[in-house]
C-alpha cells in the first residue's frame, strides 16, 4: 500500500507547513517583540539595541555544518534536528511569556537571543530538507509554497497578534498570553514534523569527515567568539570611549553639573525612559546632545568587536580543522567574485533594513497610530502585498532575467523608502482616511471601528510590493550561488550575510533617529540603498553568467 507521505502532493503540503513554522518565530523576536517593548515603555535606544537578539541569524553558518554532519538518534536525518529545534522554540516562548521585559530586561533579552538561535537552527534544517526532498521539477512550486507559508505565519505573529494586543479595537489580549499561544503552535509544528514529515531520500547521508575534528573545530570557533567578546568589553569599549570623547567635549563643558555617564559597555539590554520623548519627536536633535555619547560609544564598540571576532573565528576554524565548514567555505570562495558577491548580498537590502528596523516604533510613538491600525495595515494587508509582490517578481523574472530583475526591483525598493519619509513630513491624516468597520474572522476580530490612514496605507503598500519583488530576485540569486554538494552550509552562509543588514542596523537606527529625527532618518535609509545598486552594476558580467540560459524551462531538469 502506498504511503501517502511519499506522494509529491503531500511533500508540497509539508513544505508549506515548514514555511509556516519557519516564519512564526521571526516576528516574535522582531516586530512583535518591538511592539511589546514599546507598549511597556522601554526607550527607543534600548529597543534598537535589543534588535541585536537576531545575531544568531547572522552566524548560523557556523553550526550549520554540525547539523549536516551529525544526526540525532532514532528520528532520522533532518527530522531529528527539526523536531528538537521546534520543541526548544516552544519552550523558550513559554518562558518569555512568564518574563517581564521591564523588570527582567536582561533575562528577557537572553531568552530572545535563545529564541533567535533556535529559530535560525530550524531555518538551517528546513532549507536543507527542502533541497533534499524536492526534485528539480518541483523546486519552483515548492519554493513558492514555502514563501507562502512563511508569510502567512508572519501575518499571524506580526500582524494579527498586534490586533489581538490592541486594548481598544482588538481583542485586548496581553503580550504574554499571545506568546504562550504561539508556543502552543510551535509544539503542534513539532508533532507534525515528528509524525507526518516525509523522510529524505535514502541516498542522502551525512558528509564524510572526522567527527572529532568537526567537534573540536566548533568548540574552537566558540572559544574565539568568547575571546572576541572579552576583548570587546575590556579593550574595545575603552578605545571607543577615548576615540569619541573629543567630539563631546564641548557639550560636557557646557553642562559641568551633570552627573558623569556610566562606564561604556555593550548595553544590549538596558531599560530607561529618558530618551523616549525625544525619539518620538519627528524633528532633529543635535548629535552631541547630552546623554548621546554612551550610545555612540556602544555602537563603535560593537564595530570594533566585529572587526576582531570574525577574523579570529575564521582562523580558529582553519587551525582546528573544522572540516565540514572549511570544505564548504573553501568551495564557495574558489568561485570567481565570491567576496564581491558577499558584499553585494549585504548591501542589496541595506536600505530596506534601515527603513524597516524601527518602523513599528516610528508608527506607534513617532506618528501615534493605534496598534490595531498598524496591525491591519502594516502587518496584515502589507504582508499579503508582499506575497503578491513576490509572485509578480517571480513571473517578471522569466522575462527580465536575473540581472535586470535585481536592478529594476532594487530601484523600486529604493524609491519605496520615500513613502515613510512622506508620512514623517506630512503627518498623520495628511491624505485623509477611512473607517474600517468591526469584524470577526474567528482568529482575528475588531471590536470597534478603526480609522485607517490613506498615506500610511500608500507607504505600506508600495514598500511591501517592491520588497516582495526584490526578495523573489534575491533568493533566486542566492540559489544560483550554491554548489549542490554543499547546499545546506553554503545557503546558511549566504542567508546569514543577507541578514547582516536586518540585524546590525538596529542599534545604529536607534541612535540616528534620536540624533537627526524620523524624516531625515528615512532619507538616510534611501541613500543607503544606492551602494548595493552600484555594486550590482559593477558585477553585471558575473551576475549574467549565473543566469539560466534563455529558453530553458525552469521546471524541467
Amino acid at each position: 500500500m502506498l504511503d501517502f507521505r511519499s506522494t509529491g502532493a503531500w511533500r508540497m503540503v509539508m513544505i508549506w507547513a515548514l514555511g509556516f513554522a519557519s516564519g512564526l518565530p521571526l516576528a516574535l523576536s522582531g516586530t512583535a517583540m518591538q511592539a511589546w517593548l514599546t507598549v511597556d515603555g522601554l526607550d527607543v535606544s534600548t529597543i534598537g539595541f535589543l534588535s541585536l537578539v537576531g545575531l544568531p541569524y547572522t552566524f548560523k553558518f557556523l553550526w550549520a555544518p554540525l547539523m549536516d554532519r551529525f544526526e540525532p538518534p532514532w528520528l532520522g536525518r533532518r527530522r531529528g534536528w527539526l523536531v528538537l529545534s521546534q520543541l526548544g522554540i516552544a519552550a523558550v516562548l513559554t518562558l518569555m511569556a512568564q518574563t517581564s521585559p521591564v523588570h527582567g530586561v536582561q533575562a528577557f533579552a537572553l531568552l530572545a537571543v535563545l529564541l533567535s538561535f533556535l529559530s535560525a537552527s530550524q531555518d538551517v534544517v528546513i532549507d536543507a530538507y527542502r533541497t533534499d526532498v524536492l526534485s528539480p521539477a518541483e523546486r519552483g512550486l515548492g519554493s513558492s509554497l514555502g514563501v507562502f507559508g512563511y508569510r502567512l505565519a508572519m501575518i499571524l505573529s506580526g500582524g494579527i497578534a498586534m490586533v489581538w494586543a490592541d486594548p481598544l479595537s482588538g481583542s485586548g489580549m496581553n503580550w504574554p498570553h499571545i506568546y504562550g499561544l504561539m508556543a502552543g503552535l510551535m509544539l503542534a509544528a513539532a508533532l507534525v514534523s515528528l509524525l507526518l514529515l516525509p523522510a529524505v531520500p535514502k541516498g542522502n547521508v551525512a558528509p564524510q569527515s572526522k567527527a572529532g575534528n568537526d567537534l573540536k573545530g566548533f568548540v574552537a570557533v566558540l572559544l574565539a567568539v568568547v575571546i572576541g567578546y572579552q576583548f570587546t568589553t575590556r579593550i574595545g569599549a575603552p578605545l571607543a570611549d577615548t576615540a569619541l570623547s573629543p567630539l563631546f567635549a564641548t557639550t560636557q563643558q557646557a553642562t559641568p553639573s551633570a552627573a558623569p555617564p556610566p562606564a561604556p559597555a555593550v548595553r544590549a539590554a538596558a531599560a530607561g525612559s529618558s530618551s523616549a520623548t525625544a525619539a518620538a519627536n519627528v524633528g532633529r536633535k543635535p548629535l552631541a546632545a547630552h546623554g548621546d555619547k554612551d550610545k555612540w560609544v556602544d555602537l563603535l564598540t560593537l564595530l570594533i568587536g566585529l572587526a576582531v571576532t570574525v577574523p579570529l573565528a575564521w582562523w580558529a576554524a582553519q587551525r582546528a580543522r573544522f572540516e565540514t565548514l572549511n570544505r564548504s567555505l573553501g568551495d564557495y570562495f574558489s568561485m570567481d567574485g565570491a567576496r564581491a558577491f558577499l558584499a553585494f548580498i549585504i548591501l542589496y537590502k541595506l536600505g530596506d533594513a534601515f527603513a524597516g528596523a524601527l518602523t513599528t516604533t516610528f508608527l506607534l510613538k513617532g506618528m501615534g497610530f493605534a496598534q490595531a491600525e498598524i496591525g491591519v495595515v502594516n502587518k496584515v494587508i502589507g504582508i499579503w502585498l508582499t506575497i503578491f509582490g513576490a509572485l509578480a517578481g517571480g513571473a517578471l523574472m522569466l522575462r527580465l532575467g536575473l540581472y535586470r530583475a535585481l536592478m529594476l526591483f532594487g530601484v523600486l525598493q529604493l524609491l519605496s523608502n520615500l513613502g515613510f519619509w512622506l508620512v514623517a513630513v506630512s503627518g498623520k491624516g495628511a491624505w485623509g482616511g477611512f473607517v474600517l468597520p468591526p469584524f470577526d474572522w474567528a482568529i482575528v476580530a475588531l471590536r470597534h471601528s478603526t480609522a485607517v490612514d490613506n498615506l500610511l496605507l500608500f507607504a505600506v503598500s508600495i514598500e511591501n510590493l517592491t520588497g516582495g519583488m526584490g526578495t523573489a530576485a534575491f533568493v533566486a540569486f542566492l540559489m544560483a550561488l550554491c554548489n549542490q554538494k554543499f547546499t545546506a552550509t553554503q545557503f546558511a552562509l549566504l542567508s546569514a550575510f543577507a541578514a547582516v543588514g536586518r540585524v546590525w542596523v538596529g542599534p545604529l537606527s536607534g541612535v540616528l533617529t534620536e540624533s537627526i529625527g524620523w524624516a531625515d532618518f528615512f532619507l538616510f535609509s534611501t541613500v543607503m540603498a544606492i551602494p548595493g545598486l552600484y555594486m550590482l552594476w559593477r558585477l553585471k558580467p558575473r551576475v549574467l553568467a549565473l543566469d539560466v540560459p534563455r529558453g530553458v524551462n525552469l521546471l524541467d531538469d
